[in-house]
């Protein structure tokens, strides 16, 4: 699916053949963003702003789902996705989100990869609230040696903090009123890193930031399950010990009644 920055109409290209022909026809200095993604669509201003032609595929990828996971049920709203489209012109497997979920990011991996060869985007465009899958398409940018400046873009939330994702449509309204308890807890951490000088310490245990994070969520009983509550640093999503002025993120995964979320801050 394409669109250029001035005409807001997108036009959905079903198959590889049609996308490699309209690539094929364009000026070499016509720059180009892509938005990759599985459908649900959130906002992605930037690349309308930043790029000539604005490239977005929907695909939802059945290599990134484990079996029993809810690849069936992902959500599919092409009509509503293109109607978005035209208002806006547009090795992780030792993570803890790579531990929890076995192969997901070599599927990740292969599609990004293939996608990247047959679009030849200037700029692509990912969303932090993914933050391994963001580090892993870095690493595989620069190992391949691609021409693809990747940026991350800040995770898009709903007015209660809740992170904008697909599968909270799959929340009762109970769930979904309790769910933004998971950036409540991740805010709580970073409260505590924030006022770590005021307390006189240069650095903090990565264990006490968990800790926080952990005593929040204990607050809500639709949490059925913490998955993970890990504290890694920005560049390899790596575990830390200890925090300090080079900051971390900090990521979790919950089931919320029967459906997992995840999540993460940046803490600098």
């Amino acid at each position: 699916m394409s669109t250029d920055a001035n005409n807001v109409k997108p036009i959905v290209h079903p198959t590889i053949q049609s996308i490699r022909s309209v690539r094929k026809s364009l000026d070499s200095c016509t720059s180009v963003g892509f938005v990759p993604t599985m459908g649900a669509l959130h906002e992605a201003r930037a690349a309308r702003a930043e790029n000539d032609l604005v490239v977005a595929s929907i695909f939802v990828n059945p290599t990134q789902f484990l079996e029993g996971e809810d690849l069936d049920k992902y959500p599919r709203q092409l009509d509503k996705d293109v109607e978005l489209l035209g208002e806006l012109g547009v090795g992780f497997d030792d993570t803890k989100e790579g531990i929890s979920r076995p192969g997901h990011f070599r599927g990740v991996a292969t599609i990004v990869t293939k996608l990247f060869n047959l679009v030849q985007p200037t700029n692509a465009y990912f969303g932090q609230k993914d933050a391994a899958q963001c580090v892993l398409i870095r690493r595989i940018v620069d190992d391949l040696d691609m021409d693809v400046n990747v940026k991350v873009m800040d995770t898009v939330r709903e007015k209660d903090g809740l992170a904008m994702s697909s599968r909270n449509a799959y929340l009762t309204e109970d769930e979904r009123k309790k769910a933004p308890i998971l950036y409540k807890a991740l805010c709580a951490a970073r409260e505590l890193f924030e006022s770590r000088y005021a307390r006189g310490m240069d650095e903090l245990d990565a264990i006490d930031l968990r800790e926080v994070v952990e005593e929040v969520l204990k607050l809500e009983p639709l949490i059925k399950q913490v998955q993970y509550i890990a504290v890694d640093d920005l560049e390899q999503m790596q575990p830390l010990d200890k925090v300090g002025s080079s900051g971390c993120i900090i990521s979790l995964a919950c089931i919320v009644g029967s459906v997992r979320l995840i999540d993460n801050i940046v803490l600098r």
